[in-house]
């Protein structure tokens, strides 16, 4: 049995020409908007709720998977973390799938490239201006304590439970953008100078994530853009293409 851990826009693209081979295939989702968008696509199980370690095994055991495919968001460091730890402990074959980021070949003094929040944070409190913060609202608590006189704009998914956390964790509600993507650099451009921004705070997530339209507005409105790196991935080199990653599954399930 072929497991995915899908967490992209590419997981329909992946299990669309893996249909074309097989069934034998398991799902598992962060969320259940997420399972959503796979349910038309021929597989045995979807699991559209979020797995730690031991559910993770639990999920690799019930369903007999010895191929896991961790197609998971590039900035999921834990999920990634979690899904090599337990190929490793079940002795099963591990493969990554990781959209190339769409900033990694382009410099640009416009651009500031940090490590990590903590980074970005300490950027932001410098930027004289508010700040549109398009990383979704995971990490919204780490802007509660922020010192500063400008506002940061938080644009999240329009997931009542995501609004309801980042509303309970003291964020106002109109410092909240609730927005489903993909979103346009026209767009882009309007949010800028709606809320008088002069940075965006984004994750370099590939074309797919809308970061070139980020990327094209800051640049026209003559604003930063922030770029949390993508966490580095520590194993074989991951696949980025849709289709040689299939033709590989495919290949390597003959010797099953």
């Amino acid at each position: 049995m072929i497991g995915f851990i899908l967490g992209t826009s590419e997981g329909r693209k992946i299990l669309s020409l893996m249909n074309e081979y097989t069934d034998n295939i398991v799902v598992t989702t962060a969320t259940t908007y997420g399972g959503q968008l796979l349910e038309k696509f021929k597989m045995k199980n979807l699991n559209t709720k979020p797995l730690n370690k031991e559910e993770m095994l639990e999920w690799i055991k019930v369903n007999s998977i010895n191929i896991l495919v961790d197609a998971s968001h590039p900035y999921a460091e834990i999920v990634t973390r979690t899904a090599i730890e337990c190929a490793e402990e079940l002795d099963i074959k591990y493969l990554r799938y990781e959209r190339k980021g769409a900033l990694e070949d382009i410099e640009d003094e416009d651009i500031i490239r940090v490590k990590d929040y903590d980074e970005a944070i300490n950027i932001i409190k410098n930027i004289e201006g508010n700040v549109l913060n398009t990383t979704g609202g995971n990490n919204v608590t780490k802007f509660l304590s922020l010192e500063c006189k400008y506002r940061v704009i938080h644009r999240i998914l329009p997931s009542p439970n995501v609004l309801s956390k980042i509303v309970d964790a003291g964020i106002k509600l109109k410092d909240i953008i609730a927005l489903q993507g993909p979103i346009s650099y026209e767009l882009e451009k309007a949010f800028i100078k709606q809320y008088d921004a002069k940075a965006i705070l984004t994750k370099d997530s590939g074309t797919e994530g809308g970061v070139l339209e980020k990327y094209k507005a800051a640049k026209e409105c003559n604003i930063k853009l922030i770029v949390i790196d993508k966490p580095k991935f520590i194993g074989d080199t991951p696949f980025s293409s849709e289709e040689e990653l299939v033709q590989h599954i495919v290949k390597i399930t003959q010797t099953y």
